[in-house]
């Protein structure tokens, strides 16, 4: 009998521009995960409107981020690529486990605090609620497996404690699934500020590398970014732009550290932005290539889109019908 695969589970927003640091944190261990383990990708647009979007910058950010899934790598013959909103067992699911979650929990998690601040007190009821629909849709796919950066893992401990609960009541239900943080990659920081990580929310054009940037704007950005005054170019974390560049030359090249190290001896920060920007540049130039040809038709990606939806809608309507059967709904 062949073992069944582990499930994997991750999501990502249609909002802003994916980057380098979305692509080296996440997308790249995504693809190389593909063979090993059921993956499926959802593209959270029911988290997106947690904060105020344009509606047609919405729809057509769906498409774009699906298109950069698949220019990148993912295959919609092994995995699943779907938009959480076509699902409404993911909203249905949600309310219910709200009804199983304290509020003492919710008020515990740091990222609303955080971005709460920001809105000075007009922040919605869905972004207070967020952790519960990640929750929902995690759960919803009896999923083994999350690929999380380090600030998503304490949404995903919520996650485990509101499925163990569930499971204390009405018995073994759901999956209680891991977290899994890549050991490298998994902070790629900004580039004019090295010590916030590179965020697709942050509107300083010099901030990030976006996977759609001309040659001529990874060089700028590059060229721009923040370093030192010191001359060495060494893996030093306390000297976190230098730092910061190093680790992108790093996972772009696959080179070790040593190695690196090594050919950029006696040089100065000028070289080693200069050949980053090259590697950079080379490195998404086949990637940009493959969106274009997947983006030429239109219908092409929402056609990959209803697939993929149509593929993982009995997993999710299976397991709500066994959550409503076991709470008496329906």
């Amino acid at each position: 009998m062949i073992p069944q695969k582990k499930r994997i589970f991750s999501g990502i927003q249609p909002t802003g521009s994916i980057h380098i640091g979305n692509y080296l944190g996440a997308v790249q261990h995504w693809v190389k995960s593909q063979a090993e383990f059921d993956s499926i990708f959802c593209i959270v647009d029911l988290h997106a409107i947690t904060v105020p979007q344009e509606p047609g910058t919405l729809k057509a950010k769906i498409r774009e981020v699906t298109g950069l899934l698949i220019a990148a790598g993912i295959s919609p013959e092994t995995s699943v690529v779907f938009v959480q909103s076509q699902i409404c067992a993911h909203s249905e699911m949600t309310w219910i486990l709200n009804c199983f979650i304290p509020m003492g929990w919710m008020m515990r998690m740091t990222q609303f605090k955080e971005k709460s601040q920001k809105e000075r007190g007009m922040a919605g009821v869905g972004l207070f609620d967020y952790p519960a629909l990640m929750a929902a849709d995690i759960l919803l796919y009896q999923t083994d497996l999350v690929p999380v950066g380090e600030d998503q893992k304490q949404h995903l401990e919520l996650t485990r404690d509101v499925a163990a609960r569930f499971n204390s009541i009405y018995g073994d239900t759901f999956k209680l699934p891991e977290a899994v943080i890549p050991k490298t990659g998994a902070r790629i920081m900004g580039l004019d500020d090295p010590t916030k990580k590179m965020s697709k929310s942050e509107t300083n054009p010099g901030h990030a590398i976006n996977l759609l940037d001309s040659p001529d704007e990874i060089r700028a950005k590059i060229m721009r970014a923040t370093t030192d005054s010191l001359r060495d170019i060494r893996f030093d974390e306390s000297r976190p732009g230098i730092y910061n560049l190093l680790v992108i030359y790093e996972l772009f090249t696959g080179r070790s550290r040593a190695e690196i190290e090594a050919s950029f001896e006696g040089k100065g920060y000028a070289e080693l932005k200069r050949e980053l920007a090259e590697v950079i540049t080379a490195q998404l130039q086949p990637l940009q290539s493959r969106y274009r040809e997947l983006t030429a038709d239109p219908g092409h990606i929402d056609r990959l889109l209803a697939e993929g939806a149509s593929k993982v809608q009995p997993i999710a309507e299976k397991t709500l019908a066994m959550v409503k059967e076991k709470i008496g709904l329906g």
